[in-house]
């Protein structure tokens, strides 16, 4: 989502970390490029020239004036800057007594209901007992997507008789009482733009359960826009937060660094794919580093964590120690996919940016994983008895060249040999064998 605006700043500071030292002429020339750069990625105007005020006049003072590396100075800057514009901390989800309510409102086409499921999803996997309650009485269809994918995901869904919104809440207050339901997300009626009817409605819902959290869904596809709707909300509705959805797609991240400052309200989460489990947590700093280039480790580690459990991770470790097979590859494929597609996982990776303009070959686990199928157990587990024949076999029953076999056997070769010297070292490596690659491996 920040690609642009990341090989920007990095132009910038490259350029600064090339002078030995910096004038006051080349700060200035700096800021401007920084102003433009962040125009570009769609950020509010007036967001963009406090933010650039603000930076220019930390680096206008003896920091980075007198310093011998003035590009890492006023990088820091930079990032720091970021990280207050962001919001400074991560902004948590509030919860009540007891049945909890959430309440998401936005436009149509917003993606309320999927952020609904994959807000359930995530708190029924940290203990919490959630419920999805349709709200939109206008549009039958939308109870239905919701109560389909409440289904597929295992969330508990309540279908009320009532004509109006309110009374549907009232119901779903007494449902979740009776069946010790704790939180309640109730994913409200949206229109194509603001009108007052719309938020007359959603005004009557809010008084009517006094949700712990009221949260506004908005495309981060909208850019500045979503700054307006995210603005309007707050004025005329009143909300805790924001979830910026479809942020995996052409959004330029502008959004994301000015709907706190511009609208007064933090972000929450952000949407980054269809996945149930595609809605990550929104940390400023963690932010900051990924818009700076920087990568997002703790984030990469959260989605490792999630992907093997513990046992898994020491059932591996213990197969590396013994040998590293194609079995163990084939089981480190699968963890690697649930952590998200490839290009997902390398742009949290310190200094991606440089990866960005590299082919990424999202295909290639998969044929990966056919090579191995085609493959007997004796084979997987001594990959070295297999000759030319079976190499042209196994490429014919995967449908790939006898070529990908034979990068694939090289590259687990080499990881088997990496790993074994790396199991003398303590620690964990749950994804042996995993990176950016542009070949079947």
């Amino acid at each position: 989502m920040f690609d642009n605006l990341t090989g920007a700043l990095q132009g910038i500071f490259r350029k600064l970390k090339g002078y030995g030292k910096v004038s006051e002429k080349q700060v200035r020339e700096s800021a401007r490029d920084l102003r433009r750069a962040l125009l570009e990625a769609d950020v509010n105007y007036r967001v963009a020239r406090d933010f650039i005020a603000s930076v220019e006049e930390k680096a206008l003072g003896e920091r980075v004036l007198k310093s011998l590396t003035p590009g890492e100075q006023v990088m820091k800057i930079v990032y720091e800057e970021m990280v207050e514009l962001l919001g400074t901390k991560r902004n948590e989800l509030r919860f009540g007594p007891a049945p909890s309510f959430l309440m998401l409102v936005g436009l149509q086409g917003s993606g309320k209901t999927t952020t609904a499921v994959k807000l359930a999803s995530r708190f029924k996997k940290k203990g919490r007992n959630p419920l999805l309650v349709g709200c939109d009485v206008k549009r039958p269809a939308a109870v239905e997507q919701l109560r389909s994918m409440a289904v597929s995901s295992g969330i508990d869904f309540f279908e009320s008789r009532s004509d109006t919104p309110v009374e549907i809440c009232r119901s779903a207050r007494e449902n979740a009482i009776r069946s010790s339901h704790d939180t309640v997300i109730l994913d409200t009626a949206g229109r194509l733009h603001i009108d007052e009817p719309m938020m007359a409605e959603l005004v009557e819902i809010k008084k009517s359960v006094s949700p712990s959290e009221t949260i506004l869904v908005t495309d981060g596809m909208m850019g500045a826009d979503a700054v307006n709707v995210a603005r309007e909300f707050s004025e005329k509705l009143g909300i805790d937060s924001v979830i910026l959805t479809k942020m995996d797609g052409d959004a330029r991240g502008g959004a994301a660094l000015s709907v706190r400052s511009a609208a007064g309200v933090p972000l929450s989460f952000v949407g980054v794919g269809e996945r149930f489990q595609d809605l990550e947590e929104f940390h400023p700093e963690r932010f900051a580093s990924r818009i700076l280039g920087s990568g997002d480790m703790d984030s990469l580690l959260e989605r490792a964590e999630a992907a093997v459990t513990e046992e898994e991770a020491k059932e591996l470790e213990r197969k590396i120690a013994e040998g590293f097979t194609l079995d163990d590859f084939l089981t480190s494929i699968k963890q690697l996919r649930k952590m998200g597609s490839l290009r997902e996982v390398i742009d949290l990776m310190p200094g991606a940016s440089v990866l960005k303009d590299m082919p990424i070959d999202e295909k290639a686990l998969g044929r990966a994983e056919a090579i191995i199928r085609s493959m007997t157990s004796q084979e997987r587990n001594n990959p070295r008895i297999i000759d030319g024949g079976r190499r042209r076999r196994i490429a014919r029953g995967s449908g790939v060249r006898v070529e990908e076999v034979n990068r694939l056997l090289k590259q687990v070769e080499s990881t088997r040999k990496m790993l074994k010297h790396l199991s003398k070292h303590k620690g964990k490596f749950p994804f042996p064998g995993t990176g950016p690659s542009t070949g079947s491996g």
